[in-house]
Parts: C-alpha cells; sequence; structure tokens
C-alpha cells in the first residue's frame, strides 16, 4: 500500500497545527495511560497495598517507550485494546506486569486519558484565542479614528469606525474566553470508579477503608495535575462533559464564522482585504481575481464544527444508566475532529488579521456617497438656526431625498442631495456651508472612544496577565 490509497483526514494534513495533531497522536495516549497506570500504583503503593518501589521504578523506565507492534500483536488475538497494552506494558517491565492496571477498569485509562486530552487541548485554544484577541487589538488601535460607512440589515446606516467594527468582533471572542475559562477550571478526572462507578474493586483491595478509596481518587488527580476528580459518576463520567466542551468549540466557530461573512463583504465592497499572496491564483480562469479564500476556509470549517456539536450531544442524552458502548466510535471521531478544526480556525484567523489590507479612500468614497441622507438631521438643524421652520424643512428634506434617491437609483447618477438643498430657498444655506457639514468624524459618535475604553479596560488587562502565551505563529497550509 502506499501513500496516495488509502483516505487522509484534511484536517491533519490542510488545517490543524503539529500541536494539537500531537495531543490527538497515539503516542499522547499511550504515554498518558501508561502515566497513569504509574499514578495508580503509586498511590496504592502509599496507601498501604503492597507493590515495591522496584516495580514502580521499571514502570517509569518505560512510560515513554511504546511497544506497538507488540500491542498491536496482541489486539488480534483478544481484541481488547486497553488489555493489549497492559501485556504489551508487561512484556517490558515483567517485574511490574501483576501489578498493572491492579483494581481498574479499561475506562480508568481510557476516560481520564480523555478528560487530560481535551485539558490540554482546550488550553492550546485558549492560547490561539488570546492570539488572535492580542491581534484583533492592534487593528482596532490602528483604526479606530477611521470613519467607515456602517450598515444594518446590509443598509448603509449611520457611521462607525473601523476599529469599532473590529472591537465587535473582539467581544464575541472575549465572551469565548470567558467559556474557555470557566471550561478549563471545571475539567476533572473520572478517577478510580471501577465497573459501576462504585468503587467495590477498590474497597476490597483496600479492606473496606472508605477513607482509603476516596484518598485514591484525589491522590491520583494532584498526580495528574487536576484538582479533583468528578464526586459522582459511573463507569465513565459524564458524557455531558463532551457536550460541554464542543459547545465551547461551537461558540468559537460561531465567533469565527461571522469575522470570516464581515471579511468577505467587505473584500467585495473593495474596502479591506485578507491577504493575497505574490504567486497566488485566485481563480484558474479569471485570472484577475483575488477571492477571500481564507475567509471562506474558515467559514467552511465553522459550519463543521457547529454541525459537530450534535454528537457528544446525542450521545449524551442516549447513556444507559451507568454506561453503553455507543459512545465509544463517536467520540473517536468528533472530539479530535472538532478540536482539530478549531485549531485550523483559529491559525486562519490569525493569519487573516495579521495581514489585512485597508482602503481608506474607497472606505471614505462609500461613506461620502450616503452621508448627505445621514447628514440631514445636522442640516436642518443648521436651517432652523438661520432662521428656518423646522416642520417646513422636514418635508423639504424628505422630497429632496427621495429626489436625490431617485437620481442614485434610476439615473445611476451622483448623490445630488447637497446640490438640491443648496438651491431651495426654504434652507438658506450654500453649497461650501453644507460640505462643511460633511465631515465624517461628526457622525460617528463615540466609536473611537468605545474602542479605547475596551482595550484598555477589557483586552488589554486580559493580554497583560497572559503574556507568557503571546506571540505563537501560525502554522497553516494556504
Amino acid at each position: 500500500m502506499s501513500d496516495h490509497d488509502k483516505y487522509v483526514s484534511p484536517l491533519s494534513e490542510r488545517y490543524a497545527s503539529k500541536e494539537m495533531q500531537y495531543i490527538f497522536s497515539p503516542d499522547m495516549k499511550f504515554k498518558t495511560w501508561r502515566r497513569l497506570w504509574i499514578a495508580l500504583a503509586e498511590t496504592e503503593k502509599e496507601l498501604g497495598l503492597g507493590i515495591t518501589q522496584e516495580q514502580i521504578d521499571e514502570l517509569k523506565a518505560h512510560a515513554d517507550e511504546i511497544n506497538y507492534d507488540v500491542a498491536k500483536a496482541r489486539e488480534k488475538e483478544v481484541r481488547h485494546d486497553v488489555m493489549s497494552h497492559v501485556y504489551a506494558y508487561g512484556v517490558q517491565c515483567p517485574g511490574a506486569k501483576g501489578i498493572i492496571h491492579l483494581g481498574a477498569t479499561s475506562c480508568y485509562v481510557g476516560d481520564n486519558t480523555d478528560v487530560i486530552i481535551m485539558t490540554e487541548a482546550l488550553k492550546l485554544v485558549r492560547r490561539k484565542v488570546l492570539n488572535v484577541l492580542a491581534e484583533l487589538a492592534k487593528f482596532a488601535d490602528a483604526h479606530k479614528d477611521q470613519p467607515t460607512l456602517a450598515f444594518t440589515h446590509f443598509q448603509p446606516a449611520q457611521p462607525t469606525t473601523v476599529g469599532k467594527r473590529a472591537a465587535l468582533w473582539m467581544m464575541e471572542l472575549k465572551l469565548d474566553l470567558d467559556d474557555l475559562d470557566y471550561l478549563i477550571g471545571s475539567m476533572r478526572l473520572l478517577g478510580s470508579k471501577g465497573t459501576t462507578g462504585t468503587q467495590a474493586s477498590f474497597l476490597e483491595l483496600f479492606d473496606g477503608d472508605h477513607e482509603r478509596c476516596r484518598r485514591l481518587d484525589q491522590q491520583i488527580a494532584e498526580k495528574m495535575g487536576f484538582e479533583g476528580c468528578y464526586p459522582v459518576s459511573g463507569q465513565t463520567y459524564s458524557r455531558k462533559v463532551d457536550s460541554r466542551v464542543l459547545g465551547v468549540l461551537a461558540g468559537i466557530a460561531q465567533s469565527a464564522h461571522k469575522f470570516s461573512n464581515d471579511i468577505r463583504l467587505l473584500q467585495h465592497l473593495k474596502e479591506v482585504e485578507e491577504p493575497f499572496e505574490k504567486h497566488q491564483i485566485g481563480s484558474s480562469a479569471m485570472a484577475y481575481k483575488r477571492n477571500p479564500m481564507r475567509s471562506e476556509r474558515i467559514a467552511s470549517l465553522a459550519n463543521y464544527v457547529m454541525s459537530d456539536m450534535m454528537n457528544p450531544m446525542l450521545v449524551a442524552s442516549t447513556q444507559w444508566f451507568e454506561r453503553t458502548l455507543d459512545d465509544s466510535a463517536n467520540k473517536r471521531l468528533s472530539i479530535p475532529e472538532g478540536f482539530l478544526a478549531v485549531d485550523g480556525i483559529l491559525d486562519l484567523y490569525l493569519n487573516v488579521v495579521d495581514g489585512l489590507v485597508v482602503y481608506p479612500k474607497v472606505i471614505e468614497k462609500h461613506l461620502m456617497a450616503e452621508l448627505p441622507f445621514m447628514a440631514t438631521e445636522n442640516i436642518m438643524m443648521d436651517a432652523v438656526k438661520a432662521g428656518g421652520d423646522r416642520q417646513e424643512l422636514h418635508e423639504r428634506i424628505r422630497q429632496l431625498s427621495m429626489e436625490a434617491g431617485k437620481n442614485v437609483k434610476e439615473n445611476g447618477g451622483e448623490n445630488n442631495l447637497l446640490e438640491l438643498i443648496a438651491a431651495d430657498s426654504a434652507f438658506g444655506l450654500s453649497l461650501e456651508e453644507l460640505k462643511k457639514a460633511m465631515e465624517p468624524s461628526r457622525y460617528v459618535g463615540r466609536a473611537p472612544e468605545q474602542v479605547e475604553e475596551f482595550l484598555n479596560e477589557v483586552i488589554r488587562p486580559v493580554l497583560e496577565a497572559n503574556k507568557e502565551v503571546l506571540g505563537m505563529t501560525a502554522e497553516i497550509s494556504v
């Protein structure tokens, strides 16, 4: 079999980083199994079982030397992955083979490893969200004063600034970061709960000593870097945990999708463009095209993650009593691939923000074409101060706006509202006086100040508190 005649996941080949791929790799999984078996043996020894230090030292000596060939051959015979790896570990550690996995079920290594892997993956996702926020903060700060046409219903609306729009993207990611922090802080191990969660096998090992059973869970958790274990479970940790994890990932996907949609629309308007490399080809047929393919890829992967959220929900809702095994195949797909996809999304997000190109002259042109309509309230007030009648002026503005709109839409002409108002004696304002009312900064409200306040009060403190994880570069194929 060659390298080209079997299916290869695009998530690993095209989108996800090496870091995220390692977290879900066989090496990470099976080395974690062995760390858990060592933690179990150490704790059982500490709690009085007849396990020797020599046995533990032997286990530690081979912790990272996974003999995959032995485990694979054994699994063909016994059709059980955990017991195959117990056997393979025992081949390397003959003096300790009798105490490997003592009192435990398959879920001791399987479920605890799943929690450990998901927690590590969540930490990597958190790091990438922070890096995207840091780049967006630079962009928002640089463009906080740049007036731009805002849209409601994708119809021209009161102006905002380019930086304020970026702050909207940041606000959604900040909510995702809050969810990540809460979730990571609440992750716990399954511990050593036995076949139905009652710890019956351990109660037998510890001669009916309930306190040692309690300490077993806590000490294993601490050895593996966790505060503790879920206080109640069946044979497995509640599959609701997987739903919570995918829920947070889907939230990040939603935020990224919204950002990517905005960039695609802005690129259509030629106001903002994602990076486009020197030799990049936009279309095989139309050489002039500059398609927003990075943003489109973000949207595509985000759709996948949002739909993937349903998988753990279905699994969690249909678990029977203390456990069933219809979760296994689904978890092997939905959890890793959800993380790999979000990892790719965040690398793309970082890449796009880092290379965004803003075209101020196009932005100004679009804004000035619509601003006369939005300035009519100010123009009317200026005319009233010059002695005009407010009610009469309101009706005249309405009629002239419709006439100017007709010139734009039906005749394909320029917005001539200012010229029409200048020619109307009811206003008593010259064209030059009217043009003075067209200063865009008059119409952006507190947008620049809102950006600065948001950055200073919310984003910069978070970035400062997490400065050790900033500066990561994106590893992506574009």
